[in-house]
């Protein structure tokens, strides 16, 4: 398979002069297809353009973004005092689309200020395809209604629904404890444990395998739903 995958991180890989970047975290992801020379990028919202740059340097085309939710740390927007261009200056710049899900859709239009005709939404199980490399669309609600993971090959990109340690905020509108409890002990239970965590923050390291994750990661332990609910 002629997979491309780079992770990329804030204030190393991109955005060193941006304020607030570094010390967010954020974990950025291109995948693609190494031969036909086309790629995705997953969550620009920092120094887009420092972004778009790295993807050129290795000779890729970005023909398209996906989100994982529509927080502005991920998609651009306000956020602190100041703003993230984001998705928006990445379709202007690229000409090309945002993929986010159904559930995501309004949200992002309203923090990044782009129209309907930008987006392209998903429900799970979708696939986007890029050149002959497949991106599967998982919907793992709790940190927002449509927050999403994405597969491809023995790799999971997760976004804000879970980390090395720990896993999304609840707390924020939109957020549903139950939802997440049920994301962590049923949706994403059946995928193997040798699958690769890419996380969206580098809040305990930048990738391990789901069974390392559900090993050491005590949100992953939780036995029971009244439990998880007194733990949040």
């Amino acid at each position: 398979m002629s997979l491309y995958f780079r992770q990329l991180v804030a204030g190393r890989d991109f955005g060193a002069n941006v304020p607030g970047c570094a010390q967010m975290a954020n974990l950025v992801y291109l995948i693609g297809d190494s031969d036909t020379r086309e790629c995705v990028i997953v969550d620009p919202a920092w120094a887009v353009d420092e972004l778009v740059d790295v993807a050129e340097a290795d000779g890729m085309k970005i023909v398209g973004a996906l989100a994982t939710h529509y927080h502005p740390d991920h998609v651009g927007g306000s956020m602190f005092g100041f703003t993230l261009e984001g998705a928006s200056r990445l379709v202007a710049r690229a000409g090309c689309k945002l993929h986010c899900h159904d559930l995501e859709a309004e949200g992002i239009r309203k923090v990044t200020g782009l129209s309907t005709t930008d987006l392209v939404t998903h429900a799970s199980g979708e696939k986007v395809s890029v050149g002959k490399i497949e991106v599967e669309w998982l919907h793992t609600p709790g940190h927002t209604p449509g927050s999403s993971c994405f597969r491809v090959g023995d790799a999971l990109v997760a976004g804000d629904t879970l980390f090395l340690q720990g896993c999304g905020r609840v707390d924020l509108p939109g957020g549903d404890p139950d939802q997440m409890y049920y994301t962590l002990t049923q949706r994403l239970a059946t995928l193997p444990g040798d699958m690769t965590l890419w996380p969206g923050h580098s809040y305990g390291g930048k990738q391990a395998t789901l069974d390392e994750v559900r090993r050491t990661n005590p949100y992953m332990q939780v036995k029971d739903l009244a439990t998880w609910r007194r733990s949040r």
